[in-house]
């Protein structure tokens, strides 16, 4: 008797697993990951205008979709050179500081998100993540 009440709760924990509704609730996206090989390497604007630094970063995208990596390896250039861009014109304070690094993730972020929406339609752009950062100047 045991047993087939046993094999009757399985069949109800199998039949619920197997159910559409059940199968809905599931999250369909999936996280990816999309690096901006190779590192962005560049100079910023030093304290006088005779001496420049420069940064050396790694970038990892978190795209909101596994699908979306297609599109982020195709618009890559155009990833690397705003990246590059952005990167460009910002003062050495803000290189060397850890708020000025967080702003300047941040603006990463959101001009990375408005140039995917322009191109591609969709936010594809979940974060941005520097995995390595370096300066010198």
């Amino acid at each position: 008797m045991r047993i087939v009440r046993l094999f009757a709760t399985c069949l109800v924990l199998l039949s619920t697993l197997l159910s559409p509704s059940f199968a809905q609730e599931a999250p369909s996206k999936q996280f990816a990951y999309f690096g901006l090989e190779p590192d962005i390497v560049t100079n910023y604007l030093g304290n006088s205008n005779r001496k420049l630094g420069y940064v050396r970063i790694t970038i990892e995208l978190m795209l909101e979709d596994v699908n979306d990596l297609e599109k982020a390896d195709h618009h890559s250039p155009l990833l690397r050179a705003t990246a590059i861009e952005i990167l460009g014109r910002q003062p050495e304070e803000r290189v060397k500081s850890l708020t000025g690094r967080e702003d300047i993730r941040r603006t990463f972020l959101d001009t990375m998100r408005k140039l995917m929406k322009e191109e591609t339609g969709s936010n594809m752009i979940k974060d941005v993540i520097f995995t390595k950062y370096i300066y010198y100047g």
